[in-house]
């Protein structure tokens, strides 16, 4: 699956993990509650890993950096790949191994359709299957024949469990096999230079064939040499390999002595561990092989086979800080949803069985973690309790947003004393600063920034949100803001795109809008102050000033 994931890192043979995770385009709540969470889960003995759905932003890594706290693993989407398929692992061979060794291992494994040749760096280099082994054999008169593929002596003698009594067995034989059962006068015209001849225990017929001009003997039923045929042997540089196995055995093994590099498909169609599975049924259909490679970083990782179900372990996953389709990470109906820990309304996710779901009105999900975390008896470590202190900081604007409850607040300073924060109000106006950067952000990532997408009948609207401490520094740019805000709305397909810049010390909110319909909007915040935007004294919270008068509106209108 993993979409990219760096997730995918992990490899087809390892085991599966659960991934706890927020909403894409996450903000400080929803990275740094993953995080707080995956480690509860973790100690009590669930694996599981914090991921988050897209880039953080710079006040959520302040955050992370501040506590010294690693930046979870950017999970793109949870679309099944071919590293969630357990891949088959058949034994290997290198290139120089024999066809009889090959062989072998067909009988040997039980259901074997293919065998991967891998060079001495582990690379895939070609694939033998039964269908190349038979093609060997279809025409019998190849038994006989080896010139069309080279091998050398030492794989002969090693195919034919023989011995090699005189000559190199690195040299290389890419001649005809003969066999010697004829008298030594006939045996003389029947033979040509480099011929191998496999003959019994008649000396004066080996003797024949070497002074032909024969390239060796291969003497059959472990037949001793004499003297005199060892003496011509070497006189004329010959081969001769003494083999167990009778003259007809002999014959029929010795064809399986060319290395398998001469046989196997070099044109391969290989898949990579991070391809999708939709892909892989695509390639193996209009290929039509028995067997594919699957690479993982260019290495061979493992063999594909058509017969295997298609069929993953499905990810599984809980989700932090959201619960609505339009908001989770691509692919989440391909997942495993275990839990929902949220502070946020009802989305719209179905579950084919009961899930545990942790929801409550509180103003931050890190308020939820910190209490279940508690609640378990497991202690927080110093960092992970500032991060969570400063998770609800972010999403109560330090219990200004009318979302914060006392419950928020008892929760933070308990918070703040596990992480030894001596002034939480300074280092609470620290994050806040961190995360209303207006004046040095560009306005293409401003208009993206905290963005939540929702979903009002037919209509897909947007309202994303940044903090700020300095409304001025907004007031200079709205004009750019608002280019850039249709821009993006034009650009991904959006009707209703809504851009909050929300001055936390001023206590107001000014909403952008782009796109319609907008007779909604003044239903819900009255006339705009100025065309497109609209200036909401005392609106913080998109979740309870924003949303449901929207959902009203819409509603009522629609």
């Amino acid at each position: 699956m993993t979409g990219k994931k760096d997730s995918n890192e992990e490899g087809a043979s390892m085991e599966k993990t659960v991934l706890v995770i927020g909403h894409r385009n996450p903000d400080t709540d929803s990275v740094c509650s993953a995080i707080a969470y995956a480690y509860l889960k973790q100690q009590l003995g669930l694996k599981a890993v914090p991921a988050r759905a897209g880039k953080i932003n710079p006040e959520t890594q302040f955050v992370l950096e501040h506590f010294n706290v690693p930046v979870p693993k950017l999970v793109d989407d949870l679309y099944p790949r071919l590293s969630d398929i357990r891949l088959a692992q058949p034994p290997t061979v290198g290139p120089a191994a024999s066809l009889r060794d090959v062989g072998r291992l067909f009988v040997e494994h039980e259901g074997l359709k293919s065998v991967p040749v891998l060079d001495t760096d582990k690379n895939i280099v070609g694939i033998i299957t039964v269908g190349d082994l038979a093609k060997r054999y279809y025409n019998e008169l190849s038994i006989q024949d080896l010139d069309d593929g080279e091998t050398d002596y030492g794989s002969i003698v090693h195919t034919l469990d023989g011995q090699l009594i005189c000559g190199d067995p690195k040299q290389t034989f890419n001649g005809k096999i003969k066999i010697g059962a004829s008298e030594a006068a006939t045996l003389t015209q029947a033979i040509r230079a480099g011929d191998l001849v496999i003959i019994g225990d008649r000396s004066d017929a080996q003797l024949a064939v070497l002074e032909a001009g024969a390239a060796g003997l291969i003497l059959t039923r472990d037949t001793e040499i004499t003297p005199a045929v060892l003496q011509a042997a070497q006189q004329h540089n010959a081969v001769v390999i003494s083999t167990p196995y009778d003259t007809y055995t002999t014959v029929r093994l010795i064809n399986q002595s060319i290395p398998v590099r001469l046989v196997m498909t070099k044109n391969l169609v290989t898949l990579k561990t991070t391809d999708l599975l939709s892909d892989v049924r695509e390639k193996m259909l209009a290929a039509k092989f028995v067997s594919y490679p699957v690479l993982e970083r260019g290495r061979y990782a493992g063999m594909m086979d058509r017969g295997m179900m298609l069929v993953p372990d499905r990810q599984e996953v809980i989700l932090v800080d959201h619960n609505e389709r339009s908001q989770a990470v691509e692919g989440i109906e391909e997942a495993h949803l275990l839990e929902i820990i949220d502070h946020h309304r009802l989305g719209g996710l179905t579950t084919g069985a009961p899930i545990f779901i942790r929801q409550e009105p509180v103003g931050s999900t890190a308020t939820i973690v910190a209490n279940l975390t508690w609640h378990r008896g497991v202690e927080l470590p110093p960092a992970l309790a500032g991060i969570l202190f400063a998770a609800i900081v972010s999403d109560t604007l330090y219990f200004r947003s009318p979302t914060a409850t006392l419950f928020d607040e008892d929760t933070a300073k308990r918070l703040a004393v596990q992480a030894g924060i001596r002034d939480a109000e300074a280092f609470a106006m620290e994050v806040l600063r961190h995360g209303s950067a207006i004046g040095t952000m560009p306005v293409q990532d401003i208009v993206r920034n905290d963005i939540k997408e929702f979903d009002f009948g037919e209509h897909r609207i947007t309202v994303s949100q940044i903090n700020i401490m300095d409304r001025q520094q907004a007031l200079e740019r709205l004009a750019d803001l608002q280019t850039a805000l249709e821009e993006f709305r034009r650009q991904e397909g959006y009707d209703l795109s809504l851009l909050m810049i929300t001055d936390i010390l001023g206590e107001a909110t000014d909403l952008l809008a782009a796109g319609s319909p907008q007779t909604q909007l003044v239903h819900a915040f009255g006339e705009a102050a100025a065309a497109g935007c609209y200036h909401l004294p005392g609106v913080l919270s998109r979740k309870k000033q924003i949303i449901p008068p929207l959902t009203e509106a819409f509603r009522k209108l629609d």
